[in-house]
């Protein structure tokens, strides 16, 4: 078979415009296999999008050149491919770098152009065979009907067979084994004792020997977070005086449900004395159960360590594969735990019970997100919610983004003046407000650079609204809006891209601190004590 029966020159032509556009910034930084997959899938998009376009001009019996204009239309095609994908190509270091700069990276050598051609080449040839092979199948399937039904019935259900065997293919063997692997990897992961991590000897710590919740049975980052938090010693060291802070934990082999989990979680905080502090924090984790030790750390600060915090594990798997495959069982686990412990706590009486916030980073502030009903708290709320580096599927953060006060930007909203929700980063934000902060409180900390917030489908045919100027300081001003092609780049930036503490879906202490601060109002506190704190958290954070 000769290659131009093989590939299509309207399909390399408007390949090569999105392989060339998939090299300009994004919101993170890309290394050379990274923007190669991106540029290999781009590239394979809009070839799809120009054999669908010379199909069309044919569908519509529109006017054809002549096949001597058509072979000079190829060669002048082919020449602009080339010069088009090398100037790019040229260009991409330079890119990469500006989007490094911002972010506070210093300039590396970033994308190497012969990696990114070759991963980009393979990655598009796979795709096509892939493509090819299953119009073959398409075709074989409705020739035979077509001996037995009408034609288009014949074409619809050869379709539909295509359809269902490459899924079935993709979903039932692929897809399956991949997430069986990944399985096997995390819960050995999860269940995995460092040896110098023992279990605490007072019998007032949850996971000793008088604990409701097993040592064992934590998970590996439950027991880090039950064992590498700040001790009144370390805590006094900034604030004079000091109490050892309360943490629980309920991992995942706990007990058999969401509910029994959350059972034994309000059983254990009660037996250890959470509901005595003045502060209490519900967390939900995020999928592999972690709690991000600069979130939790900061407002043990900022508390003297006069508070409990508590939290249950519904996965081990890193959020992206929970979302796809727990993403219910996240839900109920959160719900279970919030119930539990909000039901317990709106017993107790007003003037002595703790002020009750819930913390969720990434899938943890989805899930925190939806474990309630407003209307279900509104006779009896409680104080207030940190919510980091939300999700785009997040409903609240969605409404309240969406429905912002007019001239505020979508990467910093102010919703209602700042009356119950207030956005933030290490930017500014919370004071922002033009109407006091009531007595319940949702605070966001989102970075402009963080693409798990700022992701969204529709970019494939819209420019998304985070793009407008103003942008957020740490935003490129050369990423530019291309149909198809910055989803696909947002997509990646989810997954693969890299960002220092403090950019992208990377959240500083420092960040912690002044969100925790403006969101509870801890008294005793100044600028001065405040800086300390924050210098003291970074070098507890290069721990």
């Amino acid at each position: 078979m000769g290659t131009r029966h093989f590939f299509s020159s309207a399909g390399l032509l408007v390949g090569t415009i999105f392989f060339a556009l998939s090299l300009t910034p994004s919101l993170i930084p890309r290394e050379g296999v990274v923007q190669g997959v991106i540029s290999g899938v781009a590239l394979a998009a809009g070839y799809g999008v120009g054999v669908l376009l010379l199909w069309l001009w044919k569908f519509f019996e529109l006017p054809s050149a002549s096949a001597r204009t058509q072979r000079y239309l190829r060669l002048a095609a082919g020449v602009m491919c080339g010069l088009l994908a090398l100037g790019f190509l040229w260009q991409a270091n330079n890119w990469q770098n500006s989007v490094r700069a911002l972010i506070g990276l210093e300039a590396g050598p970033g994308v190497r152009p012969l990696t990114i051609a070759l991963v980009a080449a393979l990655l598009f040839l796979l795709i096509l065979l892939l493509g090819k092979l299953f119009r073959r199948l398409f075709h074989l399937v409705s020739g035979k009907l077509a001996r037995r039904v009408p034609s288009r019935i014949s074409i619809v259900l050869g379709l539909l067979a295509a359809f269902w065997l490459f899924w079935a293919v993709i979903n039932d063997v692929l897809l399956s084994a991949a997430l069986h692997t990944v399985d096997g990897i995390y819960q050995r992961l999860d269940a995995k004792i460092v040896p110098d991590m023992k279990p605490p000897s007072d019998p007032g710590k949850a996971g000793s020997a008088a604990s409701l919740l097993r040592w064992n049975d934590m998970g590996h980052q439950g027991r880090r977070y039950l064992a590498l938090g700040p001790t009144s010693d370390d805590i006094a060291k900034v604030t004079g005086t000091a109490k050892d802070p309360i943490r629980v934990y309920a991992g995942l082999n706990a007990a058999d449900s969401p509910d029994e989990r959350a059972h034994l979680a309000l059983e254990e905080l009660k037996r250890v004395g959470g509901f005595d502090r003045p502060v209490l924090v519900l967390i939900t984790p995020t999928g592999t159960g972690w709690v991000d030790p600069g979130a939790i750390n900061s407002v043990e600060y900022l508390f003297a360590g006069d508070i409990a915090s508590v939290a249950a594990q519904y996965s081990y798997l890193p959020s992206p594969i929970a979302l796809m495959t727990q993403d219910a069982y996240g839900r109920e686990t959160a719900e279970a735990l919030f119930d539990s412990i909000y039901g317990y706590w709106r017993t107790l009486p007003k003037a002595s019970r703790p002020k009750l916030y819930l913390f969720g980073l990434s899938l943890g502030a989805l899930n925190s997100d939806r474990s309630f009903d407003f209307f279900d708290i509104i006779d009896d709320p409680f104080h207030g919610a940190l919510w980091t580096g939300p999700p785009f599927r997040s409903d609240t953060w969605r409404e309240v983004t969406a429905e912002r006060d007019a001239g505020s930007p979508a990467w910093l909203p102010q919703f209602h003046g700042g009356a119950m929700v207030r956005f933030g980063n290490h930017f500014g934000g919370y004071d922002k407000g033009t109407e006091p902060w009531g007595r319940f409180r949702i605070a966001y900390l989102q970075h402009g650079s963080d693409p798990i917030v700022f992701f969204e489908p529709q970019a494939a045919y819209r420019r998304p609204a985070w793009m407008q100027k103003p942008r957020a300081q740490d935003v490129s001003p050369d990423l530019e809006w291309y149909p198809i092609v910055t989803m696909l780049q947002l997509a990646m930036d989810m997954h693969a891209g890299i960002a220092p503490m403090g950019y992208g879906h990377s959240y500083a202490p420092g960040d912690y601190v002044d969100a925790w601060y403006h969101l509870t109002e801890p008294e005793g506190w100044d600028e001065r004590k405040l800086k300390k704190l924050k210098e003291n958290l970074l070098q507890w954070n290069k721990r």
